[in-house]
């Protein structure tokens, strides 16, 4: 295995590992919060469901920036390419943007999903306004994993 295949290797590992990160701990303080709502009112949990669900896409677009780095590279499918250490830093590289966004936008959706929480609990029609606010966050995980999958995909391999 070549030098730049193991960065390659790690730049996924990275974008997985600390999307996910982020995607776990987003979850798990909205999860916090909607075991107290649905604690008391039983009929919210669909609500606080939803916005349990949005900062788990972090640790999703993690993956997927992986794969990209995975499939570009061979080590899913035909077989690995030998790599430069240069091609190998590329990748290490492309996978940032998704790897650090991933895991402070996971973290600061749940914080705003959290809070989301908080209004629906006491006003459970101004449910899409906390989701609006929640998918805002999900804006920068967005970009930073379009930025990530294009800087793979223009990696000469």
């Amino acid at each position: 295995m070549t030098n730049g295949l193991v960065l390659a290797i790690i730049g996924a590992a990275l974008a997985a590992l600390l999307a996910g990160i982020g995607s776990a701990k987003g979850v798990s303080l909205v999860g916090e919060a909607a075991a107290g709502v649905v604690s008391v009112d039983p009929s919210k949990f669909s609500k606080v469901l939803l916005l349990e669900l949005l900062p788990g896409t972090q640790g999703l677009y993690g993956l997927i920036a992986a794969m990209f780095i995975l499939l570009r590279t061979g080590v899913l499918g035909s077989g690995a390419e030998a790599l430069t250490t240069q091609q190998g830093l590329g990748f290490l590289a492309a996978s940032l943007p998704i790897a650090v966004v991933g895991l402070i936008s996971g973290i600061m959706q749940g914080r705003t999903a959290a809070a989301g929480v908080s209004i629906t609990a006491k006003k459970p029609d101004h449910n899409g306004k906390a989701i609006i606010m929640a998918a805002m966050v999900e804006t920068y995980a967005i970009l930073a994993l379009l930025i990530s999958v294009l800087m793979i995909l223009n990696i000469a391999v």
